[in-house]
């Protein structure tokens, strides 16, 4: 069940690095470790945060699932 909780922080907190490369990258005009449009690091922000939300959803159906 710990493993559910580790994935969901790694996978927010990249979610959040995706989101501040994508705004610094909007903001600077330029060209972020080789992406060409903001809009793809917004994208891959997006996943992470569902995969965050999956883990939690997922450990709260096995520690439900118990009892």
């Amino acid at each position: 069940m710990k493993l559910y909780i580790i994935v969901a922080w790694i996978s927010a907190l990249l979610a959040v690095v995706m989101m501040v490369l994508g705004t610094i990258s909007l903001i600077m005009q330029n060209n972020l470790l080789r992406v060409r449009h903001e809009a793809n690091f917004f994208v891959v922000a997006s996943s992470f945060l569902l995969l965050a939300i999956l883990c939690v959803l997922a450990r709260q159906g096995c520690c439900c699932k118990k009892d």
